[in-house]
């Protein structure tokens, strides 16, 4: 009898994902429900991004177009990333695609054989896990520790390189602990990439959500410029999750590789939504910026009001728009932690070991919501807190 390719068997999903399914079905019951487990943010594009896509929709633009993408697109990310992140990329060295997933994929097939490992900070992306099991490499976890202030370890890292090591992957802002990896960190794993001649994929993808300081890619190290792949996109920093937009930055023979890919897989990334992407890195309404001002309201008062709750310690994050709680003071697992939320406070949120092991003490929750609902869910939370207190829940 066939069977499905094995790689199917060590893929993962994703927590956030079947939470937000369980949560809809109560929802379709009739039970209220607070969504705090999807990093979507709850904004929407500006009016002049919307009517940029409706005028390339009615100018034609709605073709079939270059495979990297449109040249004018390309030429407006490399200007954007000079301006926000003081970084020299050539527009011929980026590549679009339908969403930074697909770009982190792809960039993972393009570099990665059979058995050779990859480095991978734990808790972080799950994604970076599966694609790498799925195509048959060696994930390797080194540790977020909040006894590192969920930093990562230089020691660990560099102990855990073999001579199969063949990809470093780093993500800062980083999900779900929304740690910004200090310059000293970031130069140390450089200068470890450089020294064993590693591939390093750099997710940025909360790079514009920073709450203080100045951004820091890992492009700008030494040695860096022939050995980093950027995967970026629209989602987070312009509201855009549902126009699946992303794009890797790369070495040109990576570039070339990611571009024969698309080629082989989704052809071309859509026209119109290309024109929109251009308004948008443009930004002249400022609605990144007024985003991130608000995103650091709702952090501020999002953490005060969950560390008050019994059990609870959160520290207020650098970047990105989560709120990583350490439950361990509750005496309940964070699976149970988030049933009842679930199932009793109508709240939902993600048990931290869907991140990796090391998060097994934790639960994420996404402040991408509004101040009403987030003041209406620390009320909940603090209700449901009955449940756990005085007395050890079931682990």
């Amino acid at each position: 009898m066939r069977s499905i390719a094995s790689r199917m068997s060590v893929m993962t999903g994703e927590g956030a994902l079947s939470i937000f399914a369980h949560a809809k079905e109560l929802e379709a019951q009739g039970r209220s429900m607070i969504h705090l487990e999807l990093g979507e943010p709850d904004f929407h594009p500006g009016k002049s991004v919307i009517d940029s896509a409706a005028k390339a929709l009615a100018d034609g633009k709605d073709r079939y177009c270059a495979v990297a993408g449109i040249s004018a697109l390309r030429e407006e990310l490399a200007a954007y990333l000079a301006r926000t992140r003081n970084i020299s990329v050539a527009a011929e060295n980026i590549v679009l695609a339908p969403g930074c997933k697909l770009s982190l994929f792809l960039a993972m097939m393009a570099l990665l054989d059979p058995g050779d490992e990859v480095l991978y900070p734990d808790p972080g992306f799950p994604g970076y896990p599966s694609i790498t099991l799925g195509l048959s490499a060696v994930p390797v976890p080194f540790e977020l520790s909040s006894r590192n202030q969920f930093q990562p370890d230089l020691a660990e890292v560099a102990a855990k390189i073999t001579p199969r090591t063949r990809m470093l992957i780093t993500n800062s802002p980083g999900n779900p602990t929304g740690t910004v990896y200090t310059d000293a960190v970031q130069r140390g794993l450089a200068e470890l990439a450089v020294k064993h001649d590693l591939w390093v994929l750099s997710d940025e993808i909360y790079a514009r959500i920073l709450y203080a300081g100045e951004y820091l890619s890992m492009l700008r190290y030494p040695g860096m410029q022939e050995r980093t792949v950027i995967i970026d996109g629209f989602s987070k920093s312009f509201a855009m999750t549902g126009w699946r937009l992303g794009y890797a930055v790369a070495p040109p023979e990576v570039a070339e590789a990611l571009a024969m890919m698309a080629i082989n897989s989704y052809t071309c990334v859509a026209e119109f939504t290309q024109y929109a992407a251009i308004d948008a890195l443009r930004d002249k309404e400022g609605n990144t910026p007024r985003m991130l001002a608000e995103f650091a309201r709702r952090r501020a008062q999002f953490v005060r009001d969950l560390n008050q709750v019994p059990g609870f310690r959160c520290q207020a994050p650098e970047g990105a728009f989560y709120a990583w709680v350490d439950i361990e003071g509750t005496g309940a697992s964070a699976e149970e932690i988030c049933r009842i939320l679930l199932e009793d406070a109508g709240v939902a949120a993600i048990p931290g070991a869907a991140f990796g092991p090391s998060g097994k003490r934790f639960v994420r929750f996404s402040f991408a919501s509004s101040v009403a609902n987030l003041k209406e869910a620390t009320e909940r939370i603090m209700q449901a807190s009955a449940a756990w207190q005085g007395s050890p829940v079931g682990r």
